[in-house]
């Protein structure tokens, strides 16, 4: 195992990843509140439905057209509204497919070559992500911008790595749900901000651009802080970075027998509880649905209750705030598989309600067990999985099971959204609530704790920050 990391630079390096994932983060979720009016605005643009306009040959109307197609494949008619819905899903599940590719790539390179590298290099990705955004005066170009985050995006597995590198295992439960804390409080403030950024015009022909702009502001700030403010924590360089340092310091023999002998030094074996198969298949299984439903309820609420950009960015606003709380409360303290368990009940009480729900006051109850959801599930999984992989795997090892959640994530919005788009909501959030009981019991009756992991000492629950 690597040496433990002293008090000040776990501290130091705590605070790096909070603050640059946060940016991050909240750069994420500004879109996500408006992909209903988005979409909606490059169909009037591009594929209009007033039948006197003339026909246009563009990707968003060509794949209009396969959807009509499909539709026709239905007995029962499907309102052109809906089309919208179901592109949604498409593109979500567009970017999580890539991000299944490239998630194991980004990991595995991190574990060779180190995390900073990494990091910095997925971050130029991000920045001609939201570059292409900005410029996103017609829908080929939007989708290019999701095409190329999605092959870029490594903020979150990179940071989840980092986390566990300068943390033993009486602190692994506390420092991964510093990460959550960051998903939480991005939620509570990106999409509202996103949703108010979107009413701001400051393109013509783009009017998403100021949100746009924005975010890309806020992926150059981190960039930049991560560049000047983030060291190395691979384990393997930071023993070598640290050997040579002792060898030449000492200049003696002992100094250089010292410096040559701690990178050689095999990482122990670990002895594991859980498969990573098994791991990876809860992780796939749970997002599927979750996505699905995540992904579908801003447009549940635009349809049922006719909400706008806005009120759906306060409504995401709220389940980060309560998420947030949570996390910072009460998950932290939490055994890594408790905290699942309770996450996957919650997210069950979830689907029921939103299949039966036809009042606000229902919808936030809702909304309340699915930030009990995001404040434990993901974070969980990703404790667990740290636990059974050596230091030198880590990464590879959090890459492979990010990829399986982001299958989960890229068939989830489709898959939910068709059903959803054919036979209805009842229908959709029933099928989803069959799903996630499956997943709670594979949860309840088919993971154990990994040994260290249920104890947790008194000062890994101190502020990180």
């Amino acid at each position: 195992m690597a040496a433990p990391v002293d008090a000040a630079t776990r501290k130091r390096v705590l605070r790096v990843i909070f603050v640059s994932l946060l940016l991050d983060l909240i750069s994420f979720t500004f879109i996500l509140p408006l992909f209903p009016k988005l979409l909606e605005f490059y169909r009037s643009v591009e594929a209009p439905l007033d039948a006197s306009s003339p026909p246009s040959k563009t990707l968003l109307s060509s794949i209009l057209g396969y959807l009509n197609a499909y539709k026709a494949a239905f007995a029962r008619p499907i309102d052109s509204r809906y089309d919208i819905v179901l592109l949604g899903g498409a593109l979500g599940s567009l970017f999580s497919l890539l991000q299944a590719v490239a998630s194991p790539i980004i990991g595995r390179l991190s574990d060779k070559y180190g995390r900073r590298t990494a990091l910095l290099t997925s971050m130029a990705g991000n920045i001609l992500s939201v570059l292409l955004w900005v410029m996103a005066v017609d829908f080929r170009t939007f989708v290019a911008s999701r095409v190329v985050g999605g092959l870029s995006e490594g903020n979150v597995q990179l940071a989840t790595a980092i986390a566990t590198d300068i943390s033993d295992h009486n602190s692994r439960g506390a420092t991964m749900a510093l990460i959550g804390a960051c998903f939480s409080i991005a939620f509570t403030f990106g999409p509202a901000l996103g949703a108010w950024l979107s009413t701001i015009s400051s393109v013509a022909a783009n009017p998403f651009a100021t949100a746009a702009g924005v975010s890309l502001f806020l992926i150059l700030t981190e960039t930049v802080y991560l560049y000047f403010n983030l060291p190395e924590t691979l384990p393997a360089l930071t023993r070598k970075t640290n050997g040579a340092a002792n060898g030449t310091a000492n200049g003696t023999a002992n100094g250089k027998a010292n410096g040559t002998a701690h990178p050689e030094t095999a990482p122990a074996p670990v002895q594991r509880t859980n498969s990573h198969f098994l791991l990876n298949l809860v992780h796939m299984t749970f997002l599927l649905f979750f996505s699905g439903m995540e992904f579908s309820l801003p447009f549940m609420t635009y349809d049922l209750f006719g909400y706008s950009s806005s009120k759906n960015g306060r409504l995401l606003g709220y389940v980060g705030l309560v998420a947030s709380l949570l996390q910072g409360g009460v998950t932290r303290r939490l055994p890594p598989l408790l905290s699942v368990r309770i996450g996957v009940v919650s997210c069950l009480v979830a689907f029921v309600l939103l299949g039966r729900t036809n009042t606000v006051g229902a919808l936030y109850a809702a909304a309340t067990c699915l930030a009990a959801t995001s404040a434990t599930v993901v974070t969980g999984l990703n404790a667990l999985s740290s636990f059974e992989a050596n230091e030198g795997e880590r990464g590879g090892k959090l890459g492979n099971l990010r990829s399986w959640g982001q299958l989960g994530r890229g068939l989830g919005p489709v898959l939910f959204t068709s059903v959803y788009w054919w036979a209805g909501r009842e229908v959709a959030y029933g099928m989803g609530a069959t799903g996630i009981a499956a997943v709670s019991l594979l949860v309840l009756f088919g993971l154990k704790s990994p040994p260290g992991s249920v104890r947790v000492k008194a000062q890994a629950e101190k502020k990180e920050l």
